[in-house]
C-alpha cells in the first residue's frame, strides 16, 4: 500500500463509510509495520470507517520480504538460538497483531464487540490436524492476549471440530477457506453448538465473536476457466450461449444463496434463545474480493454483496478503488431467484459445483501452506547471523522423487518448528515415550568446554605418569568413539598409545595383551551401566593380570568411566581405581562420543581436546534451532536419511577416506541401533568395497565422508560414477582430522531427525537386551551344570557343522531338495536373498586383518552376484551395534553366522566359565533371538582352524551364490 497515494483525505460522501448504513463492515486484508506505526491505520479508521483487519502468511511474507521494516526486530533476536524461523515469525506477527488490535480497540468498544477485530492464522500445515490446530490456536490466543483477536482456522473437515471446541472455550475464531454453501452451513451449525456449550459452562456468550470467511473471486476464476474450455469445443450455439451466460456470475450467486442460509440459521428459535442472552451471530465475511479478471468491474465483489450483518475484507487496491468509484446499495438480497437460476445453469452446462469447491478448498490449503513456506524462508533469509559457523561442507545429489520427499519434510520441519522442539527435548517428535530423558548430548559440548580444565589436568597426569599404553575395555558406545580416535590420530609424543578391547574371543584378548606392557599400561574400564557383561569380565581378567604384574598398586593403573551409582562405580571404589569419571544418565551410549566416554580417552592419548571441542562447537552452533532449516547440516542430513528410508532406500553405504576409515564403525552403531526397531529402520553398510554402479539396486543411499587433507582418488572416481548413474549421494568434506567431532554431532542430530521421520524412538534399544537375556540364561546354565546345553547340527560335513532353528531347517531342507550337502544347504540359504534384501555376515571369531580380508572376499561374492547390500560384523561387538537393527528392524536380512572352536581358551577370573564359553553363549543367544524374530538365518561352525575354515567357506559361498 502506498500511504501517500492511498490515504487521501476522505471525500464528503465516502462510499466506504456509506457501507455502514447498509449493515456492512469493511475490513482491511493487509498488515505492515509502517501502516501501524506511521498513522495510516488510524487514518483509515477515522476517515474510511475501517472496522477490522485480517492477515495471512502471504501478507506477512510480502511485508517482510518487501521492506526492511522488520530487520531491526529480527536482528534483536540474533541471540535467541532457541528460536527457529517459525518462532521468530510468531514473535514478529504477535507484535504487529497486538499493535493493530490496540489501534482497533476503540472500534471494538464503540461497536459493543461487533467489530474492531484483527485475525491471526494458525499454521496452514495444521489444516488437516484437529488437535494441532487446537493447541496452536490456544497458544496464540494466550500469547497475543487481546480480546479483539480472532484466531484464523480453516474450514476443513479437521478444522471445523477445532473451531467448535475453540468457540466453546470462549476463543474468537475467523473460519477461513470456505467456498461451498453446505460447508458454510456446517460451520454455522458448529458455531451455534459451540456457543451453547460455552453458555452451558457458565460463559458470557456476549463476549464471543466469529466470522465465516467465504471466498468469492476464486470461484469465478476457476469456473470461468472450466467454462472457457467448454466454449472452445462447443459447436451448439445454444449451449455455447448458456456457457457464456454464467461467466463472472457464479461467485456472486453462490454468495447470495449462502447469505440466505445465514439468515435462516440465525433466525431459528434455537438461535433466538442464545441471542436473548447477548450472543452475536457469526457474520459472513466476504474474502478474496479483489477482481482477478480485468474485464470485470474492479469493485464488483463489493458492490454486489452488500447487506446487513456482513463483513467484506479487501486488499489496499480494492479499498482505494471502492473509495474512488464504489456505488453502495443493498444488493445482497436482490434477485435470489436469479441466483438460483444461475446455479442451475451451471449444472446444466455440465460443471459440478462440488467439484469446483472441493478443488478450491484443496488448492487453498496448498496455497496457504506454500505461502507459509515462503514466509518462513523470508524470515530465515533475514535472520542469518553475521558469524556463520565454520563446518565441514555438506552437499547432496538426489533423484527427483527423493528430492521432492526431502523438500516436503523440510517444509514440515520448518513450518512446525520441529528443530526448536528437538532442542527443547520434545518427546512428541518421536513416539512421546521417554525420549526427553535421553537428549543430554545436545548440550554436552558446551559443558565439556566449560570444564576443559578437567580434561587438561587428566592429560597432564597421564603424560607425567610415564605410561606407554592405554587399554580401554568397553563395548559399543563406550568403545567405538575411542577406537575411531585411536585409529585416526597418530601417537602424540610423550603420551601413551591407545588400544581397544571389545571382544570375548580368547585369541583377540591375547593379541591385545601382547601389544601392551602391563607394567606401564593405563587401563580404562568404560561401562555406562556398569552391568554390561563384557567390560566386567575384561576388568576381572586384566585387574588380576595387573596385580600379578605390579602387585597392590594395580588400582592406580585403572580408571573407570561410568554413570553415577552404577555397579562399576562400586567396583572402582572397592579396588581403589585412580579415578572415576562420570557419564551423564541423560546420554545413551551411542550418543556419548563427546561426553567423558569419548573425551577422557582422547585426553589420555594426548589429543588437544580444547581444539577438538572448539571445532565441534562450530557444528553444534550450525545445527542450532536458529539456523535456517535448509542451512542446518545435521537436520538436512537427517531429512535426507529419513525421507530415503520411508521410500524403501533403507540402506546407507558409508564411504570414508582411509585417514578416517574407522568412522564408519561408529556410524554403524549410531544409525543401526537408533533406527532399527519396530520393523523399521536404516541398515548401515560399512567397509563394503566400492564397485561400479551396476552392482547396486535402488534400495540405497550413499554417504561419502571425504578427508580433504588426504582424499582417495579411487573413491572419488567411484562416487562420481554413482552420482552420474543417478544414485543418491551425500558428500561431506572433512577439513582435517580435528573436525572429526563435528561429524559426531552432525550425525547424532541427523539420526535423531531421521528417527522422527521414520516414526521410532531413536534412543532406546529394546532388541539388544533380548540377546543379553539369552546369553545370561546360557552362562547361568554353564555355571550350574559345567557345560552349555547340547545342540544337534542339521548337517556335518568336511569339518563344518550347520545349525539353525526348526523353521529355518525345514525351509532350507525343502530348498536344498534331495542333495543334503554342505554346498546344497549354503546354496539354498543364499537363494533366499531377494532384491531389496541385505546379506549379513556375523562372525564370532578374532577380529584381525587376515580374517577380515577373507570375510570381505566372501561378502563381495554375494554382493556382486546378488546385487544386494552386505554387512560384516564381528561378534560379540556387533551385538552392541548393528545387532539391534538385524533383530528389530525390517525383516529383509539373510544372515550367515560363523562360529569356531577356541583352541586356546582363557578362564574368566572369579567365574567358572571361560571367555570362549561366553562367546559361544553370545553367539547362540544372538541366533536364538534372530530365529525368534523369524529371520532367515544359518550358522556355520568352522572348527578350530579358523584360517583354513574361512578360506574353505569363502570358496563354497562363491560356488553356491
Amino acid at each position: 500500500m502506498n500511504p501517500v497515494d492511498t490515504l487521501e483525505t476522505a471525500k464528503a460522501l465516502n462510499p466506504l463509510k456509506q457501507l455502514q448504513s447498509f449493515g456492512q463492515s469493511i475490513w482491511l486484508d493487509y498488515i505492515r509495520r509502517d501502516l501501524l506505526k506511521g498513522g495510516d491505520l488510524q487514518r483509515l479508521i477515522n476517515e474510511d470507517g475501517l472496522r477490522g483487519m485480517t492477515s495471512n502468511p502471504a501478507i506477512f511474507e510480502k511485508a517482510i520480504a518487501g521492506s526492511t521494516q522488520y530487520q531491526d526486530f529480527l536482528d534483536s533476536l540474533a541471540s535467541r538460538t532457541d528460536l527457529d524461523a517459525k518462532g521468530r515469525y510468531e514473535l514478529l506477527a504477535i507484535r504487529d497483531i497486538q499493535d493493530a488490535a490496540d489501534l482497533l480497540r476503540p472500534v471494538y468498544l464503540s461497536t459493543k464487540k461487533r467489530d474492531g477485530y484483527v485475525s491471526l492464522e494458525v499454521s496452514p500445515y495444521l489444516a488437516n490436524d484437529t488437535n494441532g490446530t487446537l493447541e496452536e490456536a490456544r497458544r496464540l490466543w494466550q500469547a497475543v492476549s487481546r480480546d479483539n483477536l480472532m484466531i484464523k482456522v480453516p474450514g476443513t473437515p479437521a478444522g471445523i471440530p477445532a473451531f467448535r471446541q475453540l468457540i466453546s472455550e470462549g476463543i474468537n475464531v475467523n473460519v477461513t477457506l470456505l467456498f461451498a454453501q453446505n460447508v458454510y452451513e456446517q460451520v454455522a451449525a458448529a458455531y451455534v453448538d459451540g456457543v451453547e456449550r460455552f453458555a452451558a459452562s457458565g460463559g458470557d456468550v456476549s463476549k464471543i465473536a466469529s466470522v465465516a470467511s467465504f471466498f468469492i473471486s476464486r470461484i469465478d476464476t476457476l469456473v470461468d476457466s472450466f467454462a472457457g474450455e467448454k466454449i472452445k469445443s462447443e459447436s451448439d450455439p445454444a449451449r455455447k450461449a448458456k456457457l457464456q451466460s454464467i461467466l463472472g456470475k457464479i461467485a456472486i450467486a453462490n454468495g447470495k444463496l449462502t447469505y440466505e442460509a445465514y439468515e435462516g440459521i440465525f433466525s431459528s428459535s434455537r438461535w433466538k434463545g442464545l441471542a436473548a442472552h447477548g450472543a452475536q451471530t457469526q457474520r459472513v465475511l466476504w474474502a478474496s474480493t479483489s477482481t482477478k479478471n480485468p474485464n470485470y468491474r474492479d469493485v464488483i465483489y463489493i458492490e454486489e454483496l452488500i447487506g446487513p450483518d456482513t463483513v467484506n475484507t479487501v486488499p489496499p487496491a480494492t479499498l482505494d478503488a471502492f473509495r474512488d468509484h464504489g456505488k453502495p446499495r443493498q444488493s445482497l438480497t436482490e434477485d435470489l431467484d436469479g441466483a438460483r437460476k444461475t446455479m442451475s445453469d451451471l449444472a446444466a452446462a455440465g460443471i459440478v459445483m462440488k467439484d469446483v469447491t472441493d478443488k478450491l478448498t484443496a488448492d487453498g490449503v496448498k496455497l496457504f501452506a506454500d505461502a507459509f513456506d515462503t514466509l518462513l524462508a523470508a524470515v530465515e533469509k533475514n535472520s542469518r547471523r553475521a558469524s556463520i559457523p565454520q563446518v565441514n561442507a555438506q552437499s547432496a545429489s538426489l533423484p527427483a522423487d527423493l528430492s521432492s520427499a526431502v523438500k516436503k519434510n523440510l517444509n514440515d520441519w520448518r513450518a512446525s518448528g520441529k528443530v526448536s522442539r528437538l532442542w527443547q527435548k520434545d518427546a512428541s517428535l518421536w513416539t512421546n515415550d521417554d525420549e526427553a530423558k535421553w537428549l543430554g548430548w545436545l548440550t554436552i559440548t558446551d559443558e565439556q568446554l566449560a570444564d576443559a580444565a578437567k580434561l587438561k589436568a587428566f592429560a597432564d597426569e597421564v603424560k607425567a605418569g610415564g605410561f606407554s599404553d592405554i587399554l580401554l575395555l568397553g563395548m559399543g558406545g563406550s568403545s567405538l568413539c575411542p577406537e575411531v580416535l585411536s585409529l585416526t590420530y597418530p601417537q602424540t609424543p610423550g603420551f601413551p598409545r591407545l588400544h581397544i578391547l571389545d571382544s570375548t574371543d580368547p585369541d583377540q584378548i591375547r593379541a591385545v595383551e601382547k601389544k601392551v606392557n602391563l607394567a606401564t599400561t593405563f587401563v580404562i574400564v568404560s561401562s555406562k551401566s556398569g552391568s554390561t557383561l563384557e567390560p566386567n569380565i575384561y576388568k576381572q581378567y586384566f585387574f588380576e593380570r595387573m596385580q600379578q604384574t605390579v602387585g597392590d598398586k594395580a588400582g592406580s593403573h585403572f580408571v573407570a568411566i561410568t554413570d553415577p551409582g552404577s555397579k562399576m562405580q562400586l567396583v572402582a571404589e572397592k579396588d581403589q581405581f585412580r579415578h572415576i569419571f562420570y557419564g551423564l544418565p541423560s546420554i545413551g551410549g551411542r550418543y556419548s562420543a563427546l561426553s567423558n566416554f569419548g573425551m577422557i580417552p582422547a585426553a589420555a592419548m594426548g589429543l588437544d581436546t580444547d581444539k577438538f571441542l572448539a571445532r565441534t562447537k562450530q557444528m553444534v552452533d550450525a545445527c542450532a534451532a536458529a539456523t535456517p532449516v535448509e542451512d542446518n547440516p545435521g537436520v538436512m542430513l537427517g531429512l535426507i536419511l529419513g525421507s530415503a528410508a520411508t521410500m524403501s532406500r533403507d540402506k546407507i553405504t558409508l564411504i570414508t577416506s582411509p585417514g578416517i576409515g574407522d568412522l564408519g564403525a561408529w556410524l554403524e552403531q549410531l544409525i543401526a541401533e537408533s533406527t532399527g526397531k519396530l520393523g523399521k529402520g536404516i541398515i548401515p553398510v560399512d567397509r563394503e568395497t566400492l564397485s561400479t554402479p551396476d552392482a547396486y539396486g535402488n534400495d540405497r543411499i550413499f554417504a561419502y565422508v571425504r578427508l580433504d587433507a588426504a582424499p582417495d582418488s579411487a573413491q572419488d572416481a567411484a562416487v562420481a560414477a554413482l552420482e552420474k548413474a543417478g544414485q543418491p549421494v551425500v558428500r561431506i568434506a572433512v577439513f582435517d582430522t580435528y573436525n572429526l567431532g563435528q561429524e559426531f554431532f552432525r550425525w547424532e542430530i541427523a539420526t535423531a531427525v531421521a528417527g522422527s521421520i521414520i516414526g521410532i524412538n531413536a534412543f532406546n534399544q529394546p532388541d539388544v537386551e533380548a540377546s543379553k537375556i539369552e546369553t545370561r540364561k546360557l552362562t547361568s546354565e554353564y555355571e550350574a551344570k559345567g557345560s552349555l546345553p547340547a545342540e544337534t547340527p542339521i548337517l556335518g560335513e568336511a569339518g563344518f557343522k550347520l545349525f539353525t532353528d526348526d523353521k529355518n531347517a525345514a525351509d532350507l531342507a525343502k530348498l536344498a531338495g534331495s542333495a543334503k550337502s554342505l554346498t546344497a544347504y549354503l546354496r539354498a540359504h543364499l537363494s533366499r536373498i531377494r532384491p531389496g534384501d541385505y546379506f549379513g555376515l556375523l562372525a564370532y571369531i578374532e577380529m584381525n586383518a587376515e580374517n577380515e580380508s577373507l570375510l570381505q572376499r566372501l561378502r563381495m561374492s554375494v554382493r556382486d552376484k546378488k546385487h544386494v547390500a552386505t554387512c560384516l560384523g564381528f561378534g560379540p561387538r556387533f551385538l552392541h551395534s548393528t545387532g539391534q537393527a538385524y533383530k528389530g528392524g525390517t525383516n529383509s536380512g539373510v544372515f550367515l553366522q560363523i562360529t569356531c572352536d577356541d583352541a586356546n581358551d582363557l578362564l574368566v577370573p572369579q567365574q567358572t566359565y571361560t571367555f570362549g564359553v561366553v562367546k559361544a553363549a553370545q553367539a547362540r543367544g544372538d541366533f536364538a533371538v534372530l530365529a525368534e524374530r523369524n529371520r532367515r538365518a544359518l550358522r556355520v561352525h568352522i572348527g578350530s582352524d579358523v584360517k583354513t575354515g574361512l578360506k574353505k567357506l569363502a570358496d563354497l559361498i562363491n560356488q553356491s551364490v
